[in-house]
C-alpha cells in the first residue's frame, strides 16, 4: 500500500496496489465480480477516461474508441432538489429507474448534492445543515474537521419510508422548499430505460456526448513494463511496490502529456532530474498513442471499454486505462483507478486504487 501525499486537513489519500490474474472477458457474460472489474464498478461520477497504447495496437480498436455511437452521452440540467424529489421524475427515474446526477460544486465552498442507485447524499456547510434541521454526521475525523466544517446528509430515496406522509420524508421536503430552494445545475446520467413521455423534458435538458480526443506520435522511451519476477517470491513486497511506484509515475507523466518522457528531452538538472525508469540498453523510441473522454461517464462504460481493449489487442501488446472521478463536495475526495495490462502476460494486470478516505 503506497501512500500520497496529504491534500487536505482531512486524512491522507490512500493508493492500494494490486497484481493479480483476471479471467478473460465473456462479452456475452460482463464480468462483475472480483478485481478489477468490481473496483471499476465502484468508481462512481466518472469525469474522465484515458487509454493509452502502442501505435501498433491502436489500429485494432481505434476504429470502435473513436465512434460517436460507443462515445459516452449525458446532459446538463437546471432543477431544484425539490424538483427532483416530486412528481413523475422522482416515480419514473428514481422509484422505477436508475440514475447518477451531481449539482454543480465548488468543493468546499458550495453545498453539493449527488444521486446514485437511488441514495441521494447532500454535503452541507455548518449554516445551511442548521437551518435544515435534517440528521446528519460530520465530515472527517474528530480534530481534523478544519475551519469550515461539513456534515454529510443521506437519505435512501427507494426506501419504503420514502413517501409523502413518512415523517422523515416530509422533514427533507420542507428542507427542500424552505432552505433548498434555489435551482441548481445538475449532471444527469440515465442508466436505465427512459421513460415514456420522458419527464426530464419539461427541465430543457441540454445533451452532450463525449467525443474522443486522439494524441497520437508520442515519441518516448518504455521502461520494462512488466512486474520483476522477484516481486512473486517471498520477500517480494519491497520490488512490487517499487515497480508500481515507478510505473503510476511514468503513466500518470504520459497522461499529462509532460515533455519529460519524451525522447530526447534535455531539460535541465536544475529543474527537473526525472528520468524514464527502468531502461535497459540501448532503447528505442517508441510511439505512442492517448485516446481520452472527458465529461460524466458511466462505470458501465468503462468496464466496457477494458473489454474491447482485452479482446481486440494481442495478448504481446501493452496498454493502460484509467478513469478520474469528481471530487465530491470535500476535498481530496476525488477517485483514480489505474490498470495496467503488461506485454507478453495473459490474464495478468497491474491496478492502482487511489481514493480518499474519512
Amino acid at each position: 500500500m503506497l501512500s500520497l501525499p496529504e491534500p487536505t486537513v482531512y486524512q491522507s489519500s490512500k493508493c492500494f496496489t494490486t497484481y493479480g490474474t483476471m479471467s478473460y472477458p465473456d462479452p456475452k457474460q460482463l464480468p462483475t465480480k472480483g478485481k478489477p472489474w468490481s473496483i471499476l464498478l465502484a468508481t462512481d461520477f466518472i469525469h474522465k477516461v484515458d487509454v493509452i497504447i502502442t501505435a501498433e495496437s491502436v489500429d485494432k480498436v481505434k476504429e470502435k474508441l473513436s465512434n460517436d455511437a460507443f462515445a459516452p452521452k449525458y446532459s446538463r440540467v437546471i432543477m431544484t432538489l425539490g424538483d427532483i424529489l416530486t412528481g413523475q421524475f422522482f416515480t419514473q427515474y428514481i422509484k422505477i429507474g436508475n440514475i447518477m446526477m451531481l449539482s454543480e460544486c465548488k468543493i468546499g465552498v458550495a453545498n453539493v448534492f449527488t444521486l446514485k442507485n437511488g441514495l441521494l447524499k447532500m454535503c452541507l456547510d455548518k449554516e445551511t445543515y442548521e437551518r435544515a434541521g435534517l440528521v446528519g454526521q460530520p465530515h472527517g475525523v474528530e480534530g481534523k474537521r478544519g475551519l469550515k466544517p461539513r456534515w454529510v446528509v443521506e437519505y435512501d430515496l427507494r426506501s419504503p419510508a420514502s413517501f409523502p406522509g413518512k415523517k422523515g420524508f416530509d422533514r427533507l421536503i420542507y428542507a427542500c422548499k424552505n432552505v433548498f430552494n434555489q435551482p441548481l445545475t445538475w449532471l444527469f446520467l440515465n442508466l436505465s430505460q427512459t421513460p415514456d413521455p420522458d419527464p426530464l423534458v419539461g427541465f430543457a435538458p441540454v445533451k452532450y456526448t463525449s467525443s474522443p480526443f486522439i494524441m497520437a506520435d508520442r515519441h518516448t522511451l518504455i521502461p520494462v513494463i512488466t512486474p520483476p519476477q522477484s516481486s512473486l517470491g517471498k520477500g517480494g513486497k519491497l520490488d512490487l511496490e517499487e515497480f508500481a511506484t515507478d510505473m503510476y509515475e511514468w503513466l500518470s507523466l504520459v497522461r499529462l502529456d509532460s515533455p519529460r518522457i519524451t525522447a530526447g528531452d534535455k531539460i535541465d538538472p536544475y529543474l527537473s532530474r526525472y528520468s524514464v525508469p527502468n531502461v535497459q540498453g540501448d532503447p528505442k523510441p517508441v510511439t505512442l498513442c492517448k485516446v481520452s473522454w472527458q465529461g460524466f461517464i458511466d462505470p458501465n462504460w468503462t468496464r466496457q471499454v477494458l473489454i474491447d481493449l482485452i479482446l481486440s489487442t494481442s495478448s504481446r501488446s501493452w496498454f493502460a486505462m484509467s478513469t478520474s472521478s469528481f471530487e465530491k463536495g470535500v476535498a481530496g475526495k476525488g477517485g483514480d483507478c489505474m490498470i495496467l495490462r503488461p506485454a507478453n502476460s495473459p490474464g495478468e494486470y497491474v491496478m492502482w486504487d487511489v481514493h480518499g478516505h474519512e
